[in-house]
């Protein structure tokens, strides 16, 4: 008994070691107020445009960093390759299927795709762009207002409604501002909403849980 006690002290849930106060309404609020938001963006494949296109991408990420005065991070996530839904359906299909010589070369594609993602870890590339809003950016607060909340301690970050909603639409703003510069280099790019970001920060922390056991939607989810 004293052994899972000392165990239990030795490992302490990894929520502790979070600078996250709360995911709420599409956005990651910090410890100490500040907000998070994060886009998921799409890939270009660089190496097969022509000179000229190439050029032109280069110029225009030249053109979007010079226009935001405020950082962004960067992410690029590499996960194994999961094709659980897509077995699923071919299952589906192999069941439904009449003629006996499709139903048996629909078992054979099952098994074969089974086995070369098993053997050749076959990853996916995630890309990812953090907007930060800091409470130390609201220019229009005074100095000591600003010092003020970064000594509050974490239960009394608990957002009133229109702080929150106030300090949302400055990072909402600087969001769709990347967008528009995304979208200038022929990237595509959505902002992630609180199932979204939950699913991220999951599968961020919990690599090895996170293949098994999937987690539910916000809605059905039970905090006890």
């Amino acid at each position: 008994m004293s052994e899972n006690i000392a165990q239990k002290k030795i490992n302490p849930a990894t929520q502790q070691f979070l600078n996250i106060a709360e995911i709420r309404e599409d956005v990651v609020v910090l410890r100490n107020g500040a907000m998070r938001g994060i886009l998921m963006v799409s890939s270009i494949n660089f190496a097969l445009k022509s000179e000229e296109e190439q050029n032109a991408i280069v110029s225009s990420y030249v053109g979007f960093l010079n226009s935001i005065d405020f950082p962004i991070q960067i992410v690029i996530q590499s996960r194994e390759m999961n094709i659980d839904h897509y077995l699923a359906d071919l299952r589906i299909k192999e069941k439904e299927q009449m003629n006996e010589l499709l139903k048996i070369q629909t078992a054979e594609y099952i098994q074969y795709i089974s086995e070369l993602v098993s053997m050749s870890r076959i990853m996916n590339k995630y890309f990812f762009i953090v907007v930060p809003y800091d409470f130390a950016e609201d220019h229009q607060k005074s100095f000591f207002s600003r010092m003020s909340e970064l000594f509050q301690p974490v239960e009394m970050i608990r957002m009133k409604t229109e702080k929150f909603l106030e300090k949302k639409k400055g990072l909402i703003e600087r969001m769709e501002k990347v967008l528009g510069g995304l979208q200038s280099m022929g990237l595509n790019a959505t902002m992630l909403d609180t199932q979204g970001l939950i699913e991220l920060y999951y599968n961020t922390y919990n690599p090895g849980m996170a293949a098994t056991q999937k987690m539910a939607p916000i809605d059905k989810l039970r905090v006890d």
